[in-house]
């Protein structure tokens, strides 16, 4: 059986809350739910039952300190005019940025592929059919341009399991492994 795993930082409840004040009002938006809300540090895809034991294995043996965002900007994913999501920006890069490459060595570790994909810390707010085009946010975009928050700690990696269906993701914490 396999497992459609990734690990992420989930950001304070504070926060989601915050972030759910700004998610209406573009036609067409999948809003990502509270549990949904999420900093993606490593998407794995499916690995079978033991692989997946070996990838939470490797996991309990991270050693990094907790790390501290904000959210500081808005933007969208796509290709071309195409818009798949949108999400919430976070900064500082570094630390988060250092977090995500000793998640993707455990990874390779645990057997894994590396990460060959570009690494831009965000939370997914929305995602769209591809029918969706940029135009269809542009008023959102330049709205909420400016979006940020104060400071919020990340004190955890959590590795979860995902299941989709008709309503979205549903997203099962696996494990946490504390920060610091």
């Amino acid at each position: 059986m396999s497992h459609r795993l990734f690990i992420a930082l989930r950001p304070p409840p504070e926060l989601r809350t915050r972030l759910a004040l700004v998610q209406s009002g573009v036609a067409g938006a999948r809003w990502q739910s509270d549990a949904q809300l999420h900093l993606t540090l490593r998407f794995l895809g499916s690995v079978e039952r033991p692989q997946a034991e070996d990838v939470a294995a490797m996991l309990s043996t991270l050693h990094a300190a907790p790390v501290t965002l904000s959210v500081k900007s808005v933007g969208h994913f796509g290709h071309g005019e195409r818009l798949e999501a949108i999400w919430a920006g976070v900064a500082p890069h570094d630390a988060v940025t250092a977090l995500h490459h000793k998640v993707d060595r455990l990874m390779q570790r645990a057997g894994c592929v590396p990460d060959d994909r570009a690494f831009l810390p965000h939370i997914t707010l929305a995602r769209f059919s591809s029918r969706a085009r940029v135009a269809d946010a542009r008023d959102w975009l330049g709205e909420h341009g400016a979006l940020a928050s104060t400071p919020f700690v990340c004190n955890a990696v959590i590795l979860f399991e995902s299941h989709l269906g008709g309503e979205g993701a549903v997203y099962r914490e696996v494990a946490r492994v504390p920060l610091g």
